[in-house]
């Protein structure tokens, strides 16, 4: 049985995460991929994600891998996946047979992620799907600050999602960036991994040092408490994207 990893990219926006939901009627990224490649490989298939996003989650850089007897050659896997019935917010990048030990979750050493917030008095038309708007002037420089105090192994008990089931809360962030780009302001971490919703929550963080509501020195403070209730809001899910995962 052979073993394909596929690198993919996907607009969330109309879905329900990636994971398949027990409702039918509730339409998933797993759903839809697995629809596609059972009637491209003519028998069941059953994938398995580097990491499940939620509902209105994109990803640039999304990792599948699937076993399957189908005999397609891999170097046409992925014009096979995007002629083949896939929408047109969901599109196969690349391709590769790897080893019948790939798994596409427990292989991953790291992730990045990016948020997106349209900072500005006005409103976008073009952007407002993969950003938060936010029309209350943000410092960068006092988000940047604060986001420093991220980096290293700790734990981020006060970033987990309430009635997260997770029992280690410890995770190492290798990098943490906050930059601007005319009215867009982007938050980049790259971790070995990230608790349920934590990018959201750091996002919703940064966004209150910015505004003012937070010191830039109280991120130390917040992750050493552990308590979700000290930490900023969750942002909403339109901004953030799963940018890259590496092997």
């Amino acid at each position: 049985m052979r073993n394909f990893k596929i690198t993919i990219e996907y607009d969330g926006t109309n879905y329900y995460g990636f994971q398949t939901q027990k409702n039918p009627h509730l339409p998933t990224i797993q759903e839809t991929l697995e629809e596609v490649l059972a009637n491209l490989a003519g028998e069941p298939i059953q994938v398995t994600v580097a990491g499940r996003t939620d509902a209105g989650v994109h990803a640039r850089g999304q990792v599948i891998n699937f076993r399957t007897n189908w005999t397609i050659p891999v170097e046409r896997v992925v014009l096979a996946l995007n002629s083949g019935g896939l929408p047109r917010d969901v599109v196969a990048l690349e391709a590769e047979e790897v080893s019948k030990e790939f798994h596409a979750r427990f292989d991953a050493r790291e992730k990045i992620y990016r948020y997106t917030i349209y900072n500005s008095r006005i409103p976008s038309v073009f952007h407002h799907r993969y950003s938060y708007f936010v029309p209350q002037r943000l410092d960068i420089d006092k988000m940047q600050q604060s986001a420093q105090h991220l980096l290293g192994t700790h734990d981020f008990s006060a970033f987990k999602a309430v009635g997260s089931t997770v029992k280690d809360n410890v995770r190492t962030i290798y990098e943490a960036r906050v930059e601007g780009h005319g009215p867009l302001v982007t938050i980049t971490l790259r971790g070995n991994g990230f608790l349920y919703n934590m990018v959201r929550i750091i996002a919703g963080t940064l966004i209150e040092v910015g505004r003012g509501k937070i010191h830039p020195d109280q991120m130390a403070q917040i992750i050493a408490k552990r308590e979700r209730t000290l930490a900023g809001t969750t942002a909403p899910s339109q901004g953030l994207c799963l940018e890259q995962v590496i092997y």
